[in-house]
This record gives structure tokens, C-alpha cells and sequence, in this order.
């Protein structure tokens, strides 16, 4: 599966966000491609980002860069590691998820 963006290493971290937990990769909606974050989306398409609707947050749009298992998109919302090999997912991805997914926050679960 291909990542898209400044990659800088295997688990899909990028320029933007490389701490040892920063190892997902979100499928956009609007280019169906991987990207690691908005800002490499940003730096490489020449479309606006659209928000995943919610009647598809049931579509594995979200990768684990450490075993590459794919993810719905509520299983991602609604965990803070890998529901296959437990690897820690950085829990201040909550803080862009209404750049990725069509946000209701009443029925949002919150993480951190």
C-alpha cells in the first residue's frame, strides 16, 4: 500500500509528526490515497480536503504503520493503539479529526 507525503521512515512518519507514536496513515476521501497527516495531503495534491461523511466512518480508511493493519475509521476514534499489534497511536491525532472525518460533537468520543 502506498503512503504518500514527506515519509521519513517504514511506520509512516513524516516531516510534520515523528514521535515514536505518530505511525498512522489516514486514506483522504477526496483522492482515496494514504497520507500520513493534512499538511503532507496539503503539500501534494492540488484539492481541498474533504471530510470523510459519517455514514462511511464504517470504511478502513485509517493504516497502522507498524503492522499495516487497516482500520475503520470509528475502530481509530474510539482507541488509542492498534487493535492488531497494540502499538500506541498518538492520542493529539483527536485534535485533527475534523479536518479527516464529518464531525457531530455530541456523538464524538473523546480521547486524552
Amino acid at each position: 500500500m502506498k503512503i504518500y507525503g514527506a515519509i521519513i521512515d517504514s511506520e509512516t512518519r513524516c516531516t510534520h509528526y515523528h514521535t515514536v507514536k505518530d505511525i498512522i496513515a489516514i486514506k483522504f476521501y477526496c483522492c482515496n490515497r494514504y497520507y500520513p497527516c493534512y499538511k503532507c495531503h496539503e503539500e501534494n495534491e492540488d484539492h481541498d480536503i474533504q471530510a470523510w461523511p459519517q455514514e462511511q466512518f464504517d470504511e478502513k480508511a485509517v493504516l497502522c504503520g507498524s503492522c499495516r493493519g487497516q482500520m475503520t475509521i470509528l475502530q481509530y476514534m474510539n482507541t488509542n493503539d492498534c487493535p492488531y499489534c497494540q502499538a500506541a497511536f498518538n492520542e493529539r491525532c483527536s485534535l485533527h479529526y475534523s479536518i479527516y472525518f464529518e464531525s457531530n460533537e455530541s456523538d464524538r468520543t473523546t480521547h486524552g
